[in-house]
């Protein structure tokens, strides 16, 4: 979690993803309290519906409802708490090429 910014409407979600050069895919998430875990890829989230409360490992948290912008970098470790909401996701690389599981979980300590 770079930045969390702002947008007006889905148009401009759409219109700011195709100008980066990611894939859009709209999508709902259900009720979710998640471990920390990181992805493998860049990835801009426009939240249309609900709300989402971001954690980072180093403890800080925001909580976005409708109109946050987060921009993700790969890597950031992060957990996600949510009622459920509905998002518009730019992803860096196609759909159909994220790796399994998306959510990366963190390596075990020996």
């Amino acid at each position: 979690m770079n930045d969390i910014l702002s947008f007006e409407d889905e148009a401009q979600a759409y219109a700011e993803i195709e100008a980066m050069g990611y894939h859009a895919m709209a999508l709902d998430f259900p009720a979710e309290e998640n471990a920390l875990h990181w992805h493998d890829f860049d990835s801009v989230l426009y939240v249309t519906a609900g709300e989402l409360t971001l954690s980072l490992e180093e403890g800080q948290s925001v909580t976005c409802e409708r109109g946050a912008k987060i921009v993700a970098s790969a890597g950031v470790v992060h957990r996600e708490h949510t009622s459920g909401y509905s998002a518009i996701i730019g992803f860096s690389v196609a759909p159909d090429a994220l790796t399994q599981p998306i959510n990366k979980p963190l390596p075990v300590s020996v």
